[in-house]
């Protein structure tokens, strides 16, 4: 169908609520900009033992103010009401509304619904609030990556689909904040699902109407109305390869990065079920506590940039000198200090307080990755040419002793190696989740010559991976590059999917979920890969 959102109904926040956008052909057949109520279904998020934070989106026929009210119930019917509270929205937060609802009881599934002032009620959602004390398993579904022109969502259908979840994450690339026909091609567009608005995003109504545009796909609102999600940005909600003091996708003649930055931020926090909080630590009963972080606005200082060294006289030597210098520089920072900090404390408080398990949510992959030699033969004669320079720059730096990427963790080496050494330090038993790659991965993190933690990356919802420029069999890329990588002790460099991951007290397992495709719409999907780490060993089975 042609998944296109009438940009007036959304800017009016006018649509007919969930079930409308289910219907083939709805989105372009009918105006409805003149639509009030409900418009984006339910979520919930920031999940604790007692407590859990409600997300609804409402319009009223006036357009102004509105109080609602939310209700939980362990019975569907709402026979009993278990908690509830209220809350004024209106246009200056776009009509969202987020009620935090304590006195839960711990381990236990809710309903929850919005009522209007006028008796209209919204979409029933389902939520669970953590465990508290022992806990034999937890398992979370985790994803990245969610370009909607790519394909469809059917990493979150198979989710949906499942009923051995506890808990949904998201690592970043909730959206893409391209313009139309951006990334991916208008020839490589799927279904006509093209996000509003057509323009980058630069201002808030920008990204309040990618948010709404975005929102407005069915299996997004189910996995939303049935699991709680734990939420953090990577770059794409604000701009590629964003920092602290601009971005890769951010230029002059685009007006203020700082403008832009504070309303790609308020628009998240608006349309996420998400707290204020920057970073946050969750405990999963005794079994584990899961930190949200942020390692890209805040305070990321820019990534390193080696294009330049390759037009130096000598660029052997200019790659060398940076490895030596510039690359190791300490005040290089992924989180900034104060972040680093409270990670660091909170490790050692997890561990201290008995907890068997500390899970650590990155934007951006820590495992080292470089690449080896024979990726020279693997890309195609008619690549792109960005295709090209990006395997050239990488073999450049690979025989250099540099990473391929030094937008994640790899061109923050010093910052890296600070937050293992303090995990070893702590005793922790550590496994890192991450995203941003579009391709799946499996890591032993090491420092100092010992093991660290684990790392499970996740690859894309939809977005294209490694694979969409190369000639070779994808296994065999994989196969190379793991030969190349000490650390690297897995990957997958074709399919789209998402990660299952389950806690128990003695280990930890993974598994990588492929979905059969997302050029068809299909909640089918298989493992296609198991990893597992046994407790006290930082390293996988």
């Amino acid at each position: 169908m042609e998944f296109t959102v009438d940009r007036r109904s959304l800017l009016l926040t006018g649509t007919l609520g969930l079930g409308a956008f289910a219907v083939p052909g709805f989105a372009q057949s009918l105006t409805v900009a003149g639509a009030r109520g409900f418009t984006h279904s339910v979520a919930s998020g920031e999940p604790a033992s007692d407590s859990m934070l409600l997300w609804t989106r409402y319009v009223p026929g006036a357009g102004g103010a509105v109080e609602l009210k939310v209700e939980l119930s362990e019975q569907p019917d709402f026979a009993r009401i278990a908690g509830g509270g209220v809350q004024i929205t209106g246009p200056w937060r776009d009509h969202t509304a987020k009620i935090t609802v304590a006195g839960l009881k711990p381990g236990t599934a809710y309903h929850f619904r919005f009522i209007a002032p006028d008796g209209t009620i919204s979409p029933v959602g389902r939520t669970k609030t953590l465990p508290e004390g022992r806990t034999d398993r937890f398992r979370a579904a985790i994803f990245s990556c969610s370009n909607l022109a790519f394909g469809y969502f059917n990493a979150y259908a198979h989710a949906v689909a499942r009923d051995d979840l506890d808990l949904a994450i998201h690592l970043g690339d909730y959206f893409y904040e391209y313009t139309a026909g951006g990334y991916p091609s208008l020839a490589d567009t799927v279904g006509g699902r093209l996000p509003l608005p057509a323009s980058e995003t630069l201002h808030l109504a920008d990204y309040r109407l990618r948010y709404g545009s975005y929102r407005a796909d069915p299996d997004l609102q189910a996995l939303h109305a049935k699991l709680p999600m734990i939420a953090q940005w990577d770059d794409h909600e604000s701009a590629n390869d964003s920092w602290d003091g601009g971005a890769q996708n951010h230029q002059a003649d685009e007006g203020d990065w700082d403008a832009r930055k504070a309303a790609a931020i308020q628009a998240f926090r608006e349309w996420m079920p998400v707290s204020d909080e920057p970073w946050k630590a969750y405990d999963i009963g005794g079994l584990a506590t899961l930190y949200r972080t942020e390692t890209r606005l805040l305070a990321r200082t820019e990534q390193p940039d080696i294009a330049p060294l390759f037009k130096e006289k000598d660029p052997v030597a200019a790659l060398t000198a940076f490895r030596d210098g510039a690359w190791m520089d300490p005040g290089a920072t992924m989180m900034g200090s104060q972040q680093e900090v409270w990670l660091d404390h909170a490790l050692r408080a997890s561990v201290k307080a008995g907890q068997q398990w500390q899970v650590v949510g990155f934007g951006t992959i820590m495992g080292r990755t470089s690449t080896p030699a024979e990726a020279a033969g693997w890309i195609a004669p008619d690549a792109p040419a960005r295709v090209k320079q990006y395997v050239t720059s990488g073999l450049a730096a690979s025989k250099a002793g540099l990473p391929n990427n030094l937008d994640g963790w790899g061109g923050y080496p010093a910052a890296r190696a600070r937050f293992l050494k303090g995990a070893q330090a702590a005793n922790a038993n550590l496994v890192v989740i991450s995203g941003d790659s579009h391709n799946a991965w499996a890591y032993d993190l090491g420092q100092d010559g010992r093991a660290a933690g684990v790392e499970f990356a996740g690859h894309a919802v939809t977005s294209g991976g490694y694979e969409s420029a190369l000639v070779a069999d994808p296994k065999l890329v994989a196969a190379g590059l793991v030969r190349a990588n000490p650390e690297l002790k897995w990957c997958d460099m074709s399919r789209r999917g998402y990660m299952a991951l389950t806690l128990t007290p003695e280990r930890v397992t993974n598994d990588w979920i492929m979905v059969d495709s997302v050029k068809a719409k299909s909640a089918r999907g298989t493992v296609g890969h198991t990893a597992t780490v046994l407790r006290g060993r930082n390293v996988m089975a």
